[in-house]
């Protein structure tokens, strides 16, 4: 009698454990990028911006796709006073601001592969806008003229979702994402600056596309 109890113990302990580990297995994936996730997203984050990028990037398998070999972490190579994410939109957005013309939200990350700061923009807005909103950012990181900004910004307002759209200094990059329901999205990447980055614009490309696949 007691064997038997001992081993129907056994078979119980095991099979919640079996039972456990399948409700992990399906609760640890990463839930389908949205616009209204996003928002939400957005949104939770500081005024003053947090410590930890909220979204599921992993810079260091990203660099290991990308055939990267170099130290990463969160946050810049050194300004320690720099918020490691920052956001826009969503309830932040004040009328007349394109983040409220066009509702949507964009989450920025700071990361540092080596010693190049990486700056990884999601956006997602109701109509399809391309990067248009992070134009700004695109003619400060990659220094281009303003008829070339906007080529660009049209090229990857044009682009397939997955392609990804550099610059012609290849140190900023563009891949429109797959959105879970309706609206447009899409991840911006540069890497240091023009003229000066440590990464060629392959491994920039790289990059991207792998950091795309951990967000979609």
């Amino acid at each position: 009698m007691t064997h038997a109890r001992h081993r129907l113990a056994i078979v119980a302990a095991l099979t919640a454990a079996l039972m456990t580990g399948c409700q992990s297995d399906s609760s640890s994936g990463t839930a389908p990028l949205s616009l209204s996730g996003l928002t939400e997203t957005a949104d939770g984050v500081p005024d003053d911006g947090a410590n930890a990028c909220p979204l599921p990037y992993d810079m260091a398998a990203a660099a290991k796709t990308a055939g990267l070999d170099a130290e990463t972490g969160p946050g810049p190579v050194r300004d320690g006073d720099e918020p490691v994410a920052t956001a826009e939109g969503g309830k932040r957005a004040k009328p007349g601001e394109p983040l409220a013309e066009n509702p949507g939200a964009l989450v920025s990350c700071t990361f540092h592969l080596g010693e190049e700061n990486v700056r990884v923009h999601t956006l997602a807005t109701r109509e399809q806008s391309g990067i248009a909103p992070l134009a700004p950012v695109v003619s400060s990181l990659a220094a281009v003229s303003s008829d070339d900004l906007t080529s660009y910004v049209d090229k990857v307002a044009k682009a397939e979702t997955g392609e990804v759209v550099i610059t012609d200094s290849g140190n900023v990059a563009a891949v429109r994402l797959k959105l879970d329901g309706d609206g447009d999205a899409a991840l911006l990447v540069g890497a240091g600056e023009a003229g000066t980055a440590s990464l060629n614009r392959n491994q920039v490309a790289d990059l991207t596309e792998a950091l795309a696949g951990q967000v979609q």
